[in-house]
């Protein structure tokens, strides 16, 4: 059994490794395939909101290094008053007919052993007031870890500092543009303990940076860092949808990416000049190819929207528009798509099925079966004009 220290409002772990609210999922998923021998059969079902445990016989929980539950003590309304102390009075929810505990941080859901009592904690008997005593030998069913007083206010935590370990996270992008399409990006970028001292990891960095088609290489590098990986391109495969005379030329060298698994996004660069040709932002949704490799680039992408007049107005595009709303923003209809279906080798099958992809204002939207955009491909000018400035940025 997972002999586990239970933290309210934080966390639920150990000395080796610990679940926190508001860890990207890539950590989490990352936590169980290096103890993988320890912990087995894994379902994974994720809510950033919440650490739930929903199956107390399968592990051993502590509060300040002593249990209270385990394979000998089980947890008992009345080990929790012993462990945690005096709160408010339980909650009956007749629907679920469970109580419920709720301390700062933590709730605890308990059962009834035996369904003849539960008449006598309905609200209307005895005044309401039997309804909120929790009865003796009722036992832990559920325990949810939250930030906040309450489990049903509870938001989303902001990352904690002990998760950015040392990397460079994305609060989101803005996709710029000029009058013809994307033009480049500003960043507005967070870190922790990157800085020297013992207190580094106490101080989080917000600061913002931008680049462009055209930037090269070096660039790139003392704009963003170093990416995690690097990719050259073996072929293209959108060649075919090219004119005819270019699609039997070969290439003399290999375009490569530069690839920002914490930003989100992948940045093209062409093999010869060794500048900045195409940006790709990914929404790191699940049921795609791509699934849990990038954290989701919370990009905003201005669109411009031609009316009846000769005024056109733009409209913003997020990581969680549906594709058949900005269509129905074009008021015109898309050509039709390139169906795109990925594996990593011929004979692999790739279970998530096929993507199909839709040309637009110089930008490619790769879009689900469920209408949710995987990624945003965005394409510089085909003659690379003088290099937009920060002072020429809209505000």
């Amino acid at each position: 059994m997972l002999d586990l220290e239970v933290v309210p409002e934080r966390s639920l772990g150990n000395e080796q490794w610990e679940f926190t609210l508001g860890m990207p999922l890539a950590q989490a998923v990352a936590i169980l395939q290096k103890h993988c021998r320890i912990i087995k059969n894994i379902q994974v079902l994720y809510s950033e909101q919440v650490i739930e445990v929903y199956d107390l016989t399968k592990v051993k929980l502590k509060y300040c290094g002593v249990h209270f539950n385990s394979q000998a003590i089980a947890p008992t309304i009345e080990q929790i008053d012993q462990s945690f102390g005096a709160t408010h009075p339980g909650v009956y929810n007749s629907a679920e007919q469970l109580f419920h505990l709720n301390f700062r941080g933590l709730s605890f859901s308990f059962q009834l052993d035996s369904w003849t009592e539960i008449p006598k904690y309905e609200p209307n008997f005895a005044h309401g007031l039997a309804s909120l005593q929790i009865p003796h030998g009722a036992t832990v069913k559920r325990m949810y870890i939250y930030s906040g007083n309450s489990l049903q206010d509870t938001k989303a935590p902001l990352m904690p500092l002990s998760c950015f370990l040392g990397n460079v996270y994305a609060e989101n992008i803005d996709v710029l543009r000029d009058g013809t399409g994307p033009s480049g990006l500003r960043l507005h970028l967070l870190t922790a303990g990157c800085g020297p001292g013992v207190l580094a990891d106490a101080k989080m960095r917000v600061f913002e940076r931008c680049v462009y088609f055209g930037d090269s290489c070096q660039d790139v590098l003392s704009t963003l860092g170093s990416p995690h990986k690097v990719f050259y391109k073996s072929e293209d495969k959108m060649k075919i949808h090219s004119p005819s005379p270019h699609k039997q030329v070969p290439s003399k060298c290999n375009d490569y990416f530069f690839n920002y698994c914490t930003l989100g996004v992948d940045i093209l660069f062409d093999a010869n000049t060794h500048k900045v040709k195409k940006f790709v932002l990914h929404t790191n949704y699940p049921g795609h190819y791509n699934f849990n490799i990038y954290h989701r680039c919370e990009f905003k992408i201005p669109l411009v929207i031609k009316g009846d007049s000769a005024d056109s107005q733009t409209e913003t595009c997020t990581a969680y528009s549906k594709w058949d709303s900005i269509q129905d923003l074009l008021g015109h209809p898309v050509e039709k798509p390139v169906v795109l279906h990925r594996s990593s080798s011929p004979n692999n099958t790739n279970p998530f099925g096929s993507t199909f992809c839709f040309g637009l204002q110089r930008m490619i939207f790769e879009v689900m079966q469920n209408n949710h955009i995987a990624s945003v491909t965005l394409y510089g000018p085909a003659q690379p004009s003088s290099q937009l400035r920060t002072s020429d940025l809209p505000q």
